[in-house]
């Protein structure tokens, strides 16, 4: 009888301690863009690109690493039309259209920036364009590392 009460307490001080372990919170890594700006630059007399620069914050719990961060333009033409923002969606971004961050610790902030958004052509006589609607950093993945 006493082994049969030995047995049945260290069954529930056995459950309770697998309650207790499986209900801990894991910690999470979770990376935020906290500024981004979006720059006009003028490639030839008639071709305008749109990069982008900003920051990218570690609100998580642990720290992270190999942040890769692209931007999208969700307005813009997939046709090259003169005087229209044209983007490449179909295509893998090229190294220069994203950047990665190697490693933010927690509560962290690291700068990134990279170019190639979208494009536009213009005619001769066109003045310089306007940034297009819908422009957006992205963060595409990235690692946590473990302690």
């Amino acid at each position: 009888m006493r082994s049969n009460v030995t047995i049945s307490i260290f069954v529930i001080i056995t459950i309770l301690c697998l309650f207790t372990v499986s209900c801990e919170k894991k910690k999470q890594g979770k990376v935020i863009v906290s500024e981004q700006e979006f720059v006009l630059r003028q490639n030839t007399e008639n071709q305008f690109t749109i990069d982008a620069k900003g920051k990218i914050r570690n609100v998580g719990d642990v720290d992270v690493k190999k942040v890769v961060v692209t931007g999208y333009c969700r307005s813009c033409s997939e046709l090259w039309i003169v005087g229209q923002w044209v983007i490449s969606p179909d295509i893998e971004k090229m190294p220069y259209q994203k950047d990665i961050i190697n490693y933010i610790a927690a509560g962290s902030e690291e700068s990134f920036s990279f170019k190639g958004i979208a494009d536009m052509l213009l005619r001769a006589d066109r003045k310089t364009p306007e940034l297009p609607e819908k422009l957006e950093v992205v963060i595409e993945s990235f690692d946590t590392v473990e302690e």
